[in-house]
């Protein structure tokens, strides 16, 4: 079975996945539709796409497409997820996967109710230092895991200005303001994708902003949101803690490494820093900055990186890490664009994978919930000026 996919939104993002979709030998064709019709007819001429479609609506009605890949602004995807869910599609969505409990209940009951397919692309999964940590606590190397921290240090400067205003038009920065707690799946992800257990309360602290340029004003911010910082420590199930930070305003190189994370067992630890990792035991320290350092394949200023923002750029010139398995990837895919730590080969083979195999993929809808809904009720602490919550858990996802 080979599957045909329509890419929605025509953003920064979509051309890099839009390229591997079409090369993936499990896919026979790929569309697009965008908002601004324009941008989908400058997609689908750049990467050579089988077409465009005038409408989302007009994609889902469409018998020739069998898949959507929603690539849209955060706040929207649950209801564009629903959507096509019930128009018997299946939905690959990038992050975060919904912004209440109440849309993550709905995506998982239409995906019991439709069994197709759903992913959530969180790059974090295969992050080197989460794939690391995963292989080694699966070795019992950690002894018992009892902490974890992790950072998406991410500074509006780099970038993040440049991307709001492409896609927010003049009232950009409105949604610039988007709280960092409910774009948690980059560090909760890297914790929960090493760490198989789940967060079951937490209370966090947000930091307000005093920039004063209109970004994070709550009288400007559609969500009512004036921090830009904040810290959260979950409490997980079995015993045991996690950090993390969402930092929008932060003195840090984002460009290097948006996303990093730390493990604590009794028997030892692991510490990644931007451009340092350390193993470590009760004998000593062993760099391991190597094995978790991605060969950049493309340079920033590449043609085909030309629509993305120069500050975001370096996220899509990595190839894989060492610690990856590269073995089960298409080998076209040895010749393409990577990105973000060498996820985006992953990603989007896990989906193809999934849909033509009818399997779960990694980060499916419950996976997607664990990394999600902690993001959300931390966000809700925060508003409470601390206050622990607990966290609802939709359960593991079922045995295929």
């Amino acid at each position: 079975m080979r599957l045909s996919l329509g890419i929605v939104g025509a953003g920064q993002f979509a051309g890099t996945f839009a390229k591997l979709f079409l090369a993936h030998p499990g896919v026979s064709d790929v569309h697009v539709t965008d908002l601004l019709p324009e941008r989908a007819g400058q997609l689908a001429a750049a990467e050579g796409l089988s077409g465009t479609f005038p409408s989302y609506d007009a994609m889902l009605e469409s018998q020739a497409v069998d898949a959507v890949a929603l690539f849209t602004q955060r706040w929207t995807h649950a209801p564009l997820v629903l959507q096509g869910l019930r128009a018997g599609k299946h939905v690959y969505c990038a992050v975060p996967m919904a912004v209440t409990t109440e849309e993550i209940a709905a995506i998982i009951e239409a995906v019991e109710a439709t069994g197709l397919t759903y992913m959530m692309g969180e790059t974090s999964h295969y992050h080197p230092a989460t794939v690391h940590a995963r292989n080694r606590i699966a070795e019992g190397a950690f002894g018992r895991l009892f902490y974890a921290e992790g950072d998406y240090v991410h500074d509006m400067d780099l970038g993040f200005y440049d991307a709001y205003r492409y896609s927010g038009g003049e009232n950009w920065k409105a949604t610039a303001s988007y709280p960092p707690l409910l774009y948690p799946t980059h560090a909760v992800g890297g914790v929960l994708g090493a760490w198989q257990t789940h967060a079951v309360s937490v209370s966090a602290i947000g930091v307000v902003d005093e920039r004063g340029d209109g970004v994070f004003d709550k009288s400007v911010s559609q969500f009512g949101n004036d921090i830009s910082n904040a810290t959260a420590l979950f409490e997980v199930a079995g015993g045991g803690a996690f950090r993390t930070n969402e930092f929008r305003r932060v003195g840090y190189p984002s460009h290097i490494r948006e996303s990093r994370f730390r493990f604590f067992g009794t028997e030892a630890s692991m510490e990644q820093l931007a451009t340092v990792a350390l193993w470590q035991d009760k004998q000593g320290v062993q760099d391991i900055s190597e094995l978790l350092e991605p060969r950049a394949t493309l340079s920033p200023d590449d043609p085909s990186l030309q629509h993305i923002a120069p500050e975001l750029r370096a996220a899509f010139t990595s190839g894989s890490a060492p610690v990856h398995d590269r073995a089960r990837l298409p080998r076209v895919f040895d010749r393409l664009p990577n990105g973000h730590e060498g996820s985006h080969h992953f990603l989007v083979d896990d989906f193809v994978t999934a849909v033509t195999t009818r399997t779960l993929p990694s980060v499916n809808a419950w996976v997607a919930a664990r990394y999600t809904l902690p993001g959300i009720i931390a966000h809700e602490s925060a508003r409470q000026g601390g206050a622990r919550l607990r966290i609802p858990d939709f359960g593991d996802a079922p045995q295929e």
